[in-house]
């Protein structure tokens, strides 16, 4: 897994791989981003999360310049999404990929590895070695999972500097999801970028320095993984040495819920703990057990 890293060594405004400003696409009275400033630091993961319909696909259609914006600005590793040696610098993968059914897995990575400007035979031989892809088999042979794996191969091939991932562990095995994460850790402790867009939330928090959260298009919330955690609601049981009423809790500032069964007293509360703690103090508290929040706990929440 990786470790987690201080965001203060994430300078990110200072040497900014994504930067949008304003960034707004509208398809005709529908807006599907609108006003969107983001900012991806050099060698971070940035975890972009949302509901389907959020404009996840779309935002990232506007940083590869596949879309063109309406209003606002973005720039890709200091340049302009549109410049060829800007794209030869970014590896794509989509929630859909589609390759000719009459390539081989060959001929599917040489076709796409020349728009980019070529990869390095080694490396892709590595890489599938490393998901078991047979270089001859034809693309419409192949089984869903196995296309889904020639297209992480060619997101990687070329050792791109930013890597903008759109749901990547989608129709993959556990074991090969596994080793997709582990690929990315990979990589990014080599230096490169991540921009990740996923609906599997535990991957997310297992890679992400930080993440977005869009809503109708709209940012909702942009924080580390433990700035998302402080947010949510914090649950605890407190173990008593007698039974007392719940009352004594429930007046407590930021306590929202309090549940007692006999000398246990589940206590759920919204940011700080030290309003709960200072008046449980006042109690012979023989233990304190922590319920974990995970990022998808805090998800929902900011959602509802």
């Amino acid at each position: 897994m990786a470790s987690p890293r201080d965001e203060t060594s994430l300078n990110v405004e200072a040497d900014a791989v994504v930067l949008t400003e304003g960034l707004t696409k509208r398809f005709g009275d529908l807006t599907a981003v609108e006003g969107l400033d983001l900012e991806v630091g050099r060698g971070e993961v940035f975890g972009f999360l949302g509901p389907n319909g959020a404009g996840k696909t779309t935002t990232i259609r506007l940083l590869l310049a596949i879309l063109r914006p309406t209003a606002g600005t973005v720039r890709v590793l200091g340049g302009a999404p549109s410049e060829p040696a800007v794209r030869s610098r970014i590896g794509f993968l989509p929630a859909d990929l589609h390759f000719d059914p009459r390539y081989t897995v060959r001929e599917a990575l040489g076709f796409l590895g020349a728009l980019r400007g070529g990869f390095d035979e080694n490396e892709v031989r590595t890489l599938l070695d490393r998901f078991s892809l047979d270089p001859e088999r034809t693309i419409g042979d192949l089984s869903t999972g196995n296309k889904r794996k020639v297209g992480v191969v060619q997101a990687f091939a070329g050792r791109p500097e930013l890597l903008v991932l759109d749901e990547p562990t989608s129709g993959l095995d556990p074991l090969l999801q596994h080793e997709l994460l582990e690929l990315l850790e990979e990589r990014v402790a080599d230096g490169a970028t991540a921009f990740l867009s996923s609906h599997v939330l535990p991957e997310v928090e297992r890679v992400a320095d930080r993440v977005a959260i869009l809503r109708e298009g709209r940012l909702v919330l942009v924080g580390g993984i433990d700035d998302l955690r402080a947010r949510a609601r914090h649950r605890l049981d407190l173990h008593l040495a007698e039974a007392i009423d719940p009352s004594n809790f429930r007046s407590v500032p930021g306590v929202i819920d309090v549940e007692v069964r006999g000398r246990v007293v589940s206590v759920t509360v919204e940011g700080s703990v030290d309003a709960l703690v200072k008046r449980a103090a006042g109690f012979t508290v023989e233990r304190v057990v922590t319920r974990d929040t995970d990022l998808e706990d805090v998800f929902l929440e900011l959602y509802r």
